[in-house]
């Protein structure tokens, strides 16, 4: 998910780390520290269209080292969250370092997660611009519930229950959407998927050459 610019900044005392408040957290999360940056998946791939496989061994490097490197590559391409099929893999894991409208930021990922909403007399629908790492340069305006919950584990296999509201809730539903298969996309109307279409088309390569930058400068280049 692409991040609004117009976002608050968020304040070092307010961070949710893994749902949890606590005191600080480094700009860099420790995760993308150890990570490296791989190539971000775009509308047309294949992987991006069919639902990830659950996650059966926790635990392991292999999960770990996956994690890592979806930190690491969503803050390269200057994101608020990014799903394991967005770097070509298959399985259901997201991560997020995505502030609310309170200017909270929250940092974090989960395994196998499962998307609640509130039912339809409590739901509260909010038009705001959304973005995509796969769609680069495109945002358009999209209704989304204004509260969701995802449950599901951490690396570790502990249970783990996220709660997010406004903008952080949209991240929520909208790494979720991705690991189902779905883009933001197809969520729009003809005319706005269309327009959503040109105008990555006309910014891509802007966009991608603003990746590569930022990922020499960290010394990481695109694995």
């Amino acid at each position: 998910m692409s991040v609004r610019h117009d976002r608050p900044r968020p304040t070092d005392r307010r961070v949710r780390l893994q749902g949890v408040p606590v005191d600080s957290h480094p700009a860099l999360p420790p995760e993308a520290e150890r990570g490296s940056v791989r190539r971000v998946t775009e509308v047309g791939e294949e992987v991006l269209r069919r639902p990830c496989r659950e996650v059966t061994a926790f635990g392991t490097p292999e999960l770990s080292a996956l994690i890592d490197d979806l930190f690491l590559t969503m803050h390269v391409a200057e994101g608020a969250g990014l799903a394991a099929n967005q770097i070509g893999v298959d399985l259901g894991v997201f991560v997020w370092d995505c502030l609310d409208d309170a200017g909270i930021r929250h940092v974090g990922h989960i395994v196998n997660p499962v998307l609640e909403l509130p039912g339809p007399g409590a739901r509260r629908l909010v038009d705001d611009l959304e973005g995509c790492l796969s769609v680069p340069g495109a945002a358009m305006s999209l209704p989304r519930t204004d509260h969701a919950v995802v449950r599901g584990f951490d690396l570790t296999g502990s249970p783990l229950l996220i709660e997010g509201t406004g903008y952080f809730a949209r991240c929520l539903q909208h790494e979720s959407d991705h690991l189902a298969g779905h883009l933001y996309l197809d969520r729009l109307s003809r005319r706005d998927r269309k327009e959503a279409l040109r105008e990555t088309a006309d910014r891509r390569e802007e966009v991608l050459a603003r990746r590569s930058v930022k990922a020499a400068g960290l010394g990481r280049p695109v694995a």
